[in-house]
């Protein structure tokens, strides 16, 4: 009980260390833990067929079970991890990734859900497949696993291989017709080692095929190939063995015993049944050796990791203040450059010759449509506002960086827009300011003018000319067209109003890039080093843990 429970305790180790290294569903490494954690739980022995395609693996099983239970064919079928396991007659249950169970006498339904479609693919949908048969050996506690052939597709390789590690016995197929290659050979049995499949039987089919003379030879070399293996059975049981499959199944199926004897069946089917009996006796003694072959493998994976996060901190420790300057200087440029260019794009489209050529003709319209405020709504002001939220959000962008408060908003008030008037208001003191010189001026155009905003207009001495106080352009009274509504009024009206709201956005702009220069041209002072944050440092902890856990239970084992 204590070793088992020693065993199980490895077995979560291992499982919480998948979680550490967080490795990737697919990952190969992560899918073979969680099956041999699974398997745990599980009582009967299982004996796994494994083998390329067109082997012979399910023909065999049929043999071994004296009954046609699985599908066989001329060419190879099997598309699914089938488990075969007793039960009181032959039933076939199917469970599918939607949860639906399907259950079936016979096992003609395995054609539909265990077999390679035509593109000699396996069913994705298919979680698991199991056959119950009243067979007396199945009976004992065991269970035999037929694999879908590797070498084919990489699904099926990996699907093979993944099953391969809840097996206590494996029997590998061999093709009398196919030596294996040295190279062949040496990648088996270290993939199998690897992972503490030790406990192996080798089966060598369609020696029938050969010549008496052949067949010496190629049991001589298939010979060496499993005592090279050196699989660990019970004393007295070898690791070899000569099976016609398929012939075996016609004297089972006919209960031709005599014949059944030639194919070598009966001797394979007794070193199974001392197998088990030893297994069941004594205890499986690779129970253990999958769990401590895979946390070896997550004990090199941690190790790794630990270097690499220790690297990382390291260089964290040195290089963090200068990656920071780095990137804030960087950042720097950025921001100086996109804000100089967005106000030199204002200034551009705020030029005199170009605002007049974008905007005069439809705010002239708009004068003689009498729709002059609507024209500034969905004309003018957007344009504005566009190159305004363009120059503000690279000031915002810097006083995040920077960590500093947003200054006042880029923001001035639209000059008052021109009404008609009818009638000139008359002048009730003879010491007008310059300023209210203006009115009669606005008003002997038939247009009347409500100077809003800080700029306005002035009237410089008695020569009654309308100076805009950044642009310096002066319209005389005499110019000014007298008292009818033409074209030509409204022409200065829209040259005048575009000339003073140009006047204002610049002032704003001014002011506003004074101020944004003394944010974004802020001095950058090196920081102290640190490390880049505590998520290193505790994954470093976290992995140092995971590792001296791993050990511990390993030593206990």
């Amino acid at each position: 009980m204590a070793q088992l429970d020693t065993y199980h305790n490895l077995l979560q180790t291992l499982q919480m260390t998948v979680g550490v290294l967080e490795l990737r569903e697919t990952d190969e490494l992560r899918r073979e833990v969680l099956t041999v954690a699974n398997r745990v739980q599980k009582t009967a022995l299982r004996i796994a067929i494994f083998g390329p395609f067109n082997y012979g693996k399910s023909t065999l099983l049929n043999a071994l079970l004296g009954e046609k239970a699985l599908p066989i064919d001329l060419i190879p079928t099997t598309g699914a991890a089938i488990t075969v396991r007793y039960g009181p007659q032959l039933q076939t249950r199917i469970c599918l990734q939607n949860n639906q169970e399907i259950v079936e006498q016979g096992t003609d339904i395995l054609k539909q859900y265990a077999i390679l479609d035509d593109n000699r693919r396996m069913r994705e949908d298919v979680v698991s497949v199991e056959v119950s048969c009243p067979h007396p050996f199945l009976q004992t506690g065991v269970e035999l696993l037929d694999l879908p052939g590797t070498n084919d597709r990489e699904a099926q390789d990996a699907l093979a291989k993944e099953q391969l590690l809840t097996a206590d016995l494996v029997i590998q197929m061999l093709d009398g017709r196919k030596l294996m290659t040295l190279g062949e050979r040496e990648h088996l049995r270290d993939w199998l080692l690897d992972r503490g499949i030790e406990s192996v039987v080798f089966v060598v089919n369609f020696l029938n095929l050969l010549d008496p003379e052949d067949q010496k030879q190629v049991m001589n070399r298939m010979r060496f190939v499993a005592e090279s293996f050196r699989s660990q059975l019970p004393p007295g049981i070898s690791n070899l063995y000569r099976v016609d499959a398929l012939p075996a199944l016609r004297a089972q199926l006919k209960g031709d015993m005599a014949t059944a004897q030639t194919t070598g069946l009966p001797m394979l089917e007794t070193a199974l049944q001392s197998i088990v009996q030893a297994y069941q006796t004594d205890g499986i003694p690779t129970q253990s050796k999958r769990a401590i072959a895979l946390a070896k493998q997550l004990q090199l994976a941690l190790q790794e990791k630990i270097a690499f996060v220790q690297s990382q901190v390291q260089a964290d420790v040195q290089d963090r203040a200068q990656q920071r300057l780095e990137i804030k200087e960087r950042a720097q440029k950025l921001i100086i450059k996109g804000f100089r260019e967005s106000v030199a794009d204002t200034k551009v489209w705020l030029d005199l010759p170009t605002l007049l050529r974008n905007h005069e003709t439809g705010a002239q319209i708009a004068l003689q449509q009498e729709r002059f405020p609507a024209w500034l709504t969905e004309t003018l002001k957007p344009t504005w506002l566009k190159h305004q939220r363009e120059v503000v959000g690279w000031v915002h962008k810097a006083c995040e960086f920077f960590n500093q408060p947003r200054p006042a908003e880029l923001w001035f008030a639209f000059p008052s827009g021109p009404a008609p008037q009818s009638q000139p208001q008359p002048s009730t003191s003879s010491t007008q300011s310059k300023e209210d010189e203006i009115a009669p001026v606005a008003i002997a155009t038939g247009l009347g003018w409500l100077m809003g905003g800080p700029l306005g207009a002035a009237i410089f001495g008695g020569t009654g000319y309308v100076v805009n106080k950044l642009e310096n352009i002066a319209v005389s009274k005499a110019d000014l067209p007298k008292f009818e509504k033409n074209e030509e009024s409204y022409q200065q009206a829209a040259r005048y109003y575009l000339t003073q709201f140009r006047a204002a956005a610049l002032t704003a702009l001014q002011e506003y890039e004074r101020t944004a220069e003394q944010i974004i041209l802020t001095p950058i002072v090196e920081e102290n080093a640190e490390p880049k944050s505590y998520q290193n440092q505790h994954q470093l902890t976290l992995l140092q843990n995971t590792l001296t856990s791993l050990e511990d239970a390993l030593e206990a084992i």
